[in-house]
């Protein structure tokens, strides 16, 4: 089981830069979203209370649902080829679904259509780039280091929860646990806002995401100080400038990566009244996002590479049994 779980994610990776993601229409983050969305067609709009109870039931429910099906899969998968190491046919099902719950070549793209647009001087462009698949705020009045900002801020935190959480789950509890991961995220970007449409509707949604993304995202954070050699940076310095501004977002997990990001690059990352990370660095420039996307995959490749050498350690993939062993 240890074994075929760190096979799995490495092919899983490997299918994610090779291929990249499947279309929406079979896409099982798009499924998620269209069942969140179908229930909020029926959602309460009286009292806090129940929005809350609504919003709870809707992340709940749908949580244990995918975990099921993720339980039902790897049974089918065992029962269909067998509990077999080398089974490639078992690898390659598995790790195709695993691949849907994160987006390592997705990101990466998506910060180079930003830094290829800032290259050319489209500053438009960079923002619609931005605002399609980064962040969620208005995009539309930033200038350049602005843009190159919210780019690294967004690499940061999704290089937590929409690369490494997942991976870490799939770990720790197979498809059950990657899935469920994803549906909670997924219900917390939907529904976690601070509006008064989802003030209320929002709050279990944004609670379990933290909750969820609390060691993810300082796993996260600790790869990425130990990644600013490759960046350019210093650890200690890096170390300093997240210890200093991990708590000054309003999430008590995204701040961690990015903070550690600004240090990393020696850069100050700003969200305008919201917060600024790396005081004191100079503005983020073009550069700085290619820097970024370089540290997101060393961080993802130290993360593989750890949890590859604790299941070494804990569990070697074969043993030898001396010719006086027991027999049935």
């Amino acid at each position: 089981m240890i074994w075929s779980r760190v096979s799995t994610m490495l092919l899983a990776l490997t299918l994610d830069l090779l291929v990249g993601d499947p279309p929406n229409s079979i896409h099982p983050s798009a499924w998620m979203g269209r069942l969140i969305a179908y229930a909020m067609r029926f959602r309460p709009q009286s009292q806090a209370s129940i929005e809350m109870a609504y919003g709870a039931g809707i992340t709940l429910g749908g949580s244990v649902l995918v975990a099921g099906i993720g339980g039902a899969l790897g049974k089918w998968l065992t029962k269909l080829h067998g509990d077999r190491p080398g089974n490639l046919v078992t690898y390659l099902i598995e790790a195709a679904i695993l691949k849907s719950t994160f987006s390592l070549r997705g990101l990466n793209k998506a910060a180079k259509e930003v830094q290829v647009a800032l290259e050319h001087g489209d500053l438009p462009a960079a923002c619609r780039f931005l605002s399609w698949h980064l962040v969620s705020r208005d995009t539309s009045t930033l200038d350049g280091s602005l843009i190159s900002s919210a780019a690294i801020e967004s690499v940061a935190e999704n290089t937590s929860d929409g690369i490494l959480a997942p991976l870490i789950y799939y770990i720790l509890g197979g498809l059950p646990m990657a899935l469920m991961y994803r549906f909670v995220n997924t219900a917390d970007s939907m529904l976690g806002y601070h509006t008064p449409e989802l003030e209320w509707l929002g709050k279990v949604p944004a609670r379990l995401d933290d909750l969820f993304n609390y060691l993810p995202a300082r796993l996260t954070t600790a790869t990425i100080v130990l990644s600013a050699p490759f960046a350019g940076g210093n650890v200690y310095r890096t170390w300093g400038v997240m210890r200093r501004d991990a708590r000054k977002t309003r999430s008590p997990n995204a701040g961690c990566p990015m903070s550690a990001m600004a240090g990393a690059l020696g850069v100050e990352l700003e969200k305008v009244d919201h917060y600024r990370l790396g005081t004191g660095g100079r503005k983020p420039g073009i550069g700085d996002i290619r820097r970024a996307r370089s540290v997101m995959f060393t961080a993802t490749a130290m993360v593989t590479g750890l949890v590859l050498l604790l299941r070494l350690w804990l569990s070697p993939p074969c043993s030898v049994e001396g010719n006086g062993g027991n027999k049935k």
